[in-house]
């Protein structure tokens, strides 16, 4: 979970294109963030176990 701070700063349109950061639309994380989904590797597998992300499908073998 981002810290608020960190989540209102990087909304605000940054005065450098380098410093625009993927983050989660769910918690603000920056780490782990699928660019697909937009959104982090944790709120990702919550999401897939609810099946509430369409053409997810749990994998097993």
């Amino acid at each position: 979970m981002a810290k608020k701070s960190n989540i209102v700063k990087f909304n605000k349109k940054q005065k450098y294109s380098v410093r625009n950061v993927n983050r989660c639309s769910i918690c603000g994380r920056a780490r782990g963030y699928m660019r697909r989904f937009g959104v982090c590797r944790i709120c990702f597998r919550e999401l897939a176990q609810k099946g509430e992300l369409p053409g997810v499908v749990k994998s097993t073998w």
